[in-house]
């Protein structure tokens, strides 16, 4: 990682319909002793119900637990928030922003691509959704947000898996890779994860995500090289695992790649008009590119209309200099996007 990245604080983004286990999750980091130093930002302190014997001092809007980390309500505005928690003295592991149950986790995203004070101290670094393995495929069925939230995610905490059966646990997960096939999965009861699954993921590092091809697709790598789809209608071969797959009428994914060099006078213009045209439709967009003549990988990733990208670090000797990106969205124009992609390549 560059330095000017590695110095900022990452920032997680938590999401999850009512009831799907987030409160238990906070607590596990507001309480445990994990030896970091947490900022967690929640939208009712009351939701969380802290144990007051692990809180120390209290001014009325920090809570400072005895495990070193602090938990503060969202009162008003995001950006004044993360500015205070700039200010405080001694830094932070990571900070955690919880989204209310109901919410589209977009606009919090969106804070730490707009705010020049947010962007210079913090990065988004993963947005992480908790769903209820039981209730999951009614809330898909009827509620949009929770679709969204699903689109939205870097890791997906399943819960609640100890209440579902395996073939309900299959449905749920087809279920899920049919609107995001490259979120990392976890199944977990009363969510215990390792919360260094989801936090600080560098969810845009690629040594991490070379998660951004889904597992499934790598077990049978036949269809033409660049050509990964992810239409639910596009996979009716069987992976050998008996799993159904579900085609999501609204939501779909797009994966590029290529082992050819980009050129970066093309692609960034054709990247940026992309996103102001169609970026209503695009929910997550992310990338790793190689571009011509630069020994640098380039990494972004966008929420909507708005994209923030950097170098990353140099290409390793013996590493694949390749590009790739994904797109997830309701009805996105994929002609265009994979002919404007071409278009970039130098040829």
């Amino acid at each position: 990682m560059s330095e000017a990245t590695s110095q900022k604080i990452p920032v997680t983004v938590l999401t999850g319909y009512l009831g799907a286990g987030k409160t238990t999750l906070l607590n596990r980091i507001l309480s445990e002793n994990h030896g970091k130093k947490y900022a967690v930002i929640v939208n009712e302190f009351g939701e969380i119900g802290i144990d007051n014997d692990l809180i120390i001092g209290a001014d009325e809007e920090v809570f400072e637990m005895n495990n070193g980390c602090i938990c503060c309500t969202v009162r008003g505005d995001l950006v004044r928030i993360m500015d205070g928690l700039m200010k405080r003295k001694g830094k932070f592991d990571a900070i955690i922003v919880e989204t209310t149950g109901l919410a589209d986790p977009a606009p919090v995203a969106q804070t730490f691509f707009v705010d020049e004070d947010v962007q210079k101290n913090a990065r988004l670094d993963a947005v992480v959704t908790v769903a209820d393995a039981k209730w999951l495929s009614d809330r898909l069925k009827d509620a949009p947000e929770a679709k969204n939230q699903i689109a939205f995610a870097d890791v997906i905490v399943l819960n609640k898996t100890d209440l579902v059966t395996k073939g309900e646990l299959a449905e749920v997960e087809a279920r899920i890779r049919a609107i995001n096939p490259y979120a990392k999965l976890h199944r977990t009861e009363r969510c215990s994860v390792a919360l260094a699954d989801v936090l600080d993921r560098g969810a845009f590092d690629l040594d991490r995500i070379l998660d951004i091809e889904p597992d499934f697709l790598n077990a049978d790598d036949h269809d033409h090289d660049h050509d990964h789809h992810h239409h639910g209608h596009d996979h009716h071969h069987d992976h050998g695992h008996g799993l159904k797959h579900y085609h999501d009428e609204d939501m779909q994914s797009l994966s590029l790649k290529t082992d050819k060099p980009l050129d970066p006078n093309v692609f960034m213009p054709w990247l940026q008009n992309l996103v102001q045209v169609e970026g209503g439709k695009i929910l997550r967009s992310k990338g790793i590119l190689a571009f011509h003549d630069d020994d640098d990988r380039y990494v972004f990733q966008g929420v909507h209309m708005m994209l923030e990208g950097n170098h990353q670090r140099k290409w390793k000797d013996g590493e694949a200099r390749e590009s790739r990106l994904v797109f997830i969205g309701r009805e996105l124009p994929e002609e265009l996007i994979r002919a404007g992609f071409e278009s970039c390549i130098v040829s």
